[in-house]
């Protein structure tokens, strides 16, 4: 009987705990610095939520960051000598598990096309070259025809896509996933009679720059004062961009050594996306298996009939073959893969340790005379434009807005910015290379792609390697996966926020 009232007893006492707590409006979390509760109207309202855990955006894979030596692995046989091995460390980020397919491209021209009914550049501007399959010697009109519309290659990987429409594509994504969340939460109510700049643009919402059609359950303000308000950067509902994976991350994501360490102990290194040193799966249930798509040998694409070897003649399904230790499919061969870094050869000699990192162009937004967000573009997007001298006067740890060629030298190289590449008397052959004019092949528009393709020998599919291209240009054997930064603790507890 004695236990039973002290277990009442605590009872009591805990329930007049919680009914105090609920009756001050709070959620328990005092600040340490004012003793103040947070969450109440009562104490005028600042909000803070522990324990935020950050979602999964569609498409994405969780990839735990770590140390690794970034860097070629087989010999060089094309003597470039431009990532030679050295340890750097990548934070945790998110990958795309399969390349960019040719339907996800076709939603994209579609929004487009409708959208921007009144701007028909922008969709032009977006759509793939299609005429990157031909051959002077070959017949790929076919695929000309076929390959971006066609339901049969809807799964395929998109290709003909250059850097910078690929950099768009991702800036359109991240609208469409941070729309479709406020949406669901009941922010906003769908408008799919969204028109030119009157579109749903990230920071446009954030900056109070896009109203859209109130929802039937708006975002309560805890502010005495208001009664609803915006969703909030600091509420941490939104997702941060989608974007083209740096150089670095791309490659640490491909190599996938979490399957091949115990601890702190990387117990093998790998040449290829797998373990080995051939490019046959050597498992007993699957021995004998391409693990990829790409070129065995002059002339043979796909193997024998009867007995196809990768089973692809070009792309293939974009979730074709094994994953990798990450859950991310052909990170070697199948397409190449854009990622974000400027090109150069030294880069491995250049870049930072942690987070390695050529291309940065700091941006400010515009504001007007008071100070305040001019209005949107005729797209519906804020304006930002670079940082001037004035801007980083007083800056330390860092001198330039536009680092993409910082410590490269004169410009008297052609290295700086490339701009005889747009003169008249430039042109370039089917290869790429330029004629007419002296100068460099590497520019600030220079861009680095990985991963070896449906058209390359086994060589390339090692994630150490790396060619370039201008970021203007195209190939029929070159796509692009999104990556997104994770924000907070390195570590994945799984569970949504």
């Amino acid at each position: 009987m004695r236990l039973r009232s002290i277990l009442s007893y605590a009872t009591i006492v805990l329930s007049i705990a919680v009914f105090t707590s609920c009756s001050k409006g709070g959620s328990g979390n005092v600040s340490s610095v004012t003793g103040w509760d947070y969450n109440t109207p009562e104490n005028g309202g600042f909000e803070y939520y522990a324990g935020y855990e950050q979602e999964l955006g569609p498409g994405l894979k969780f990839v735990e960051g770590g140390t690794f030596i970034m860097g070629r692995v087989e010999q060089d046989v094309m003597y470039d000598w431009d990532n030679v091995p050295r340890r750097v460390t990548v934070p945790s980020f998110y990958m795309d598990e399969s390349e960019v397919r040719n339907v996800d491209y076709r939603e994209y021209l579609y929004w487009t096309n409708r959208v921007f009914v009144d701007y028909p550049e922008v969709y032009k501007k977006a759509l793939p070259d299609t005429l990157v399959w031909r051959r002077s010697l070959a017949y790929n009109e076919p695929m000309v025809e076929n390959y971006l519309r066609h339901t049969a290659y809807s799964e395929y990987p998109v290709v003909g896509v250059n850097w910078l429409q690929a950099s768009d594509f991702c800036a359109w994504r991240t609208d469409r996933v941070n729309e479709k969340i406020l949406v669901d939460m009941g922010v906003l109510e769908m408008d799919v009679n969204q028109q030119g700049d009157n579109n749903f643009n990230t920071d446009a919402y954030l900056l109070g720059q896009y109203d859209g059609i109130a929802g039937k359950k708006p975002m309560p303000d805890l502010d005495p004062n208001k009664d609803s308000r915006r969703v909030r950067w600091e509420d941490g509902h939104l997702l941060p961009r989608y974007r083209l994976p740096t150089e670095a991350e791309w490659e640490y994501a491909a190599l996938g050594l979490i399957g091949n360490s115990q601890e702190e102990r990387v117990t093998n290194r790998r040449i290829y996306p797998w373990d080995g040193h051939i490019t046959r799966n050597a498992s007993k249930q699957e021995r004998g298996k391409m693990m990829a798509n790409f070129v065995r040998s002059r002339g043979d694409y796909m193997g024998v009939a009867g007995d196809l070897n990768d089973g692809g003649d070009k792309t293939v399904n974009v979730l074709s073959y094994y994953p990798n230790d990450y859950g991310l499919y052909c990170m070697a061969g199948n397409v190449n893969e854009w990622v974000a870094d400027v090109y150069r050869p030294l880069s491995f000699e250049d870049v930072e340790e942690f987070s390695p990192y050529r291309g940065n162009e700091f941006k400010t937004k515009v504001l007007d005379e008071e100070g305040y967000v001019v209005e949107k573009d005729s797209l519906g997007r804020i304006r930002y434009r670079m940082e001037t001298d004035k801007d980083i006067l007083d800056r330390k740890n860092y001198r330039t807005a536009d680092n993409r060629n910082y410590q490269d030298g004169d410009g008297q190289t052609n290295i700086a910015t490339g701009d005889w590449l747009d003169s008249e008397e430039s042109t370039s052959d089917m290869y790429g290379a330029h004629t007419g004019q002296l100068g460099s092949l590497v520019s600030d528009r220079t861009r680095v792609y990985k991963g070896g393709s449906w058209r390359d020998r086994a060589y390339w599919l090692s994630p150490g390697t790396r060619r370039y291209l201008d970021e203007r240009e195209a190939r029929d054997d070159l796509g692009f996966r999104c990556a997104m930064t994770r924000v907070g603790s390195p570590t994945s507890n799984g569970k949504k926020k």
